[in-house]
């Protein structure tokens, strides 16, 4: 027996449902090791399927979906048409009702939603698209090992013409904040702390506010290319921007925000995911 592996083969970057935390942005690196008899060239697999085959099926399983695992208490799911609809109680009396295309959305057969789960699903169904001389299948999933404060952020950015159009895919991102060219950690610490499990929303995509068991809610709904998309949740974990959600008006808002309250020269360098993001500057930088 050979084995191959692949580390860093891909980042998936999705959302998650919570009975606790609510909707979660989360970004999880992509190991993986094939393990078999040598194939006519003298391979287990070649390098340049892994990349193309393996990544894809990885990309199109969970990257910019929501996933949803159904056996948590109350979960209820629907499927209309086309769409599929989510019914998601959290532990606090609040409500997540997540409607979508089908695509959209990943059901996971489980409580909650961990690596280990993901990835024995992953597993499962990647074994069946390999060659027969492919035995066996490992799939490691983990966050980024990061130095300093980061957040996990949901949002939806209905004009993109790829997957980033639903309206629940998320990252777990760092941030990086600079007055007059030296880091400030507090502020890292304070906007880390603000953007915790949030869901970063377009102003021009709120559709309604309401109250469900005396607590607020927001529904905030659009038509994209893929179909349509809604998504109501607790008012808490919303942050609304006046302009899209974009990774680089949110660098820019939270720059414009600090300089709101204190002079200088401002940077703010937002992640979205895994070493990519922009960068937000106000003063004369």
């Amino acid at each position: 027996m050979a084995q191959l592996f692949v580390d860093n083969l891909t980042v998936m970057d999705f959302s998650f449902l919570d009975k606790d935390r609510g909707v979660v942005g989360e970004s999880w690196i992509v190991d993986m090791q094939l393990t078999g008899e040598l194939d006519d060239q003298g391979m287990v697999f070649d390098f340049g399927h892994v990349k193309k085959q393996i990544k894809q099926f990885i990309d199109n399983q969970a990257d910019h979906r929501l996933l949803v695992p159904v056996k948590s208490p109350g979960c209820t799911t629907r499927v209309i048409g086309g769409a599929l609809s989510v019914e998601f109680p959290l532990t606090s009396g609040a409500v997540i009702s997540h409607q979508s295309p089908i695509d959209a959305v990943l059901l996971v057969d489980s409580y909650s939603i961990d690596t280990e789960a993901i990835a024995r699903d992953l597993q499962f169904q990647l074994k069946n698209e390999l060659p027969d001389n492919v035995q066996d299948v490992l799939i490691t999933l983990r966050a980024e090992n990061i130095e300093g404060f980061y957040y996990h952020y949901t949002h939806g950015l209905q004009k993109h013409l790829g997957q980033c159009q639903r309206i629940a895919h998320g990252h777990r991102s760092r941030i990086e904040i600079e007055i007059n060219g030296e880091r400030n950690l507090e502020l890292e610490k304070q906007w880390a702390k603000r953007l915790a499990d949030s869901y970063i929303a377009t102003e021009s995509h709120i559709d309604e506010q309401f109250e469900l068991n005396d607590i607020e809610h927001i529904r905030l709904a659009y038509m994209a290319e893929q179909g349509e998309f809604s998504i109501s949740l607790p008012r808490s974990q919303v942050v609304i921007m006046p302009d899209i959600s974009t990774v680089e008006n949110i660098a820019t808002y939270i720059a414009e925000s600090i300089a709101k309250e204190m002079p200088g020269n401002i940077m703010v360098k937002a992640f979205e995911g895994v070493e990519k993001g922009a960068i937000g500057k106000v003063g004369s930088i």
